[in-house]
């Protein structure tokens, strides 16, 4: 299991303790699989991006304009997190539903 994200990130943070087997993947220091962003793009459409970042708010519109899997090459941080890569399976975020899905209580 790959956990996607930043590992200065709280939510991150948090999903990495309640998952000790998981890999966290450091998407500003890695990377992240260009085939990979593709298919979580395709599966979260555009939750995969958040816009309630500061990085998000510091764009201009024109910025905002790029297509999400480029702003987000571009900007690591711009992805929500965590993105959680169980097999086949996908998660986004770290939420009651995330939680549930992988077995673990909050």
């Amino acid at each position: 299991m790959q956990v996607y994200g930043l590992k200065n990130c709280d939510t991150c943070r948090k999903a990495m303790k309640a998952l000790p087997q998981a890999e966290l993947i450091d998407v500003r220091a890695d990377g992240m699989p260009a085939a990979l962003l593709a298919e979580a793009q395709a599966r979260f459409g555009d939750k995969l991006l958040n816009t309630r970042s500061t990085t998000w708010r510091g764009l201009s519109d024109e910025e905002r304009a790029t297509p999400p899997l480029e702003l987000i090459a571009a900007h690591p941080a711009l992805m929500k997190r965590p993105l959680i890569v169980d097999g086949d399976q996908m998660y986004l975020g770290w939420d009651k539903a995330t939680q549930g899905a992988l077995g673990v209580s909050a």
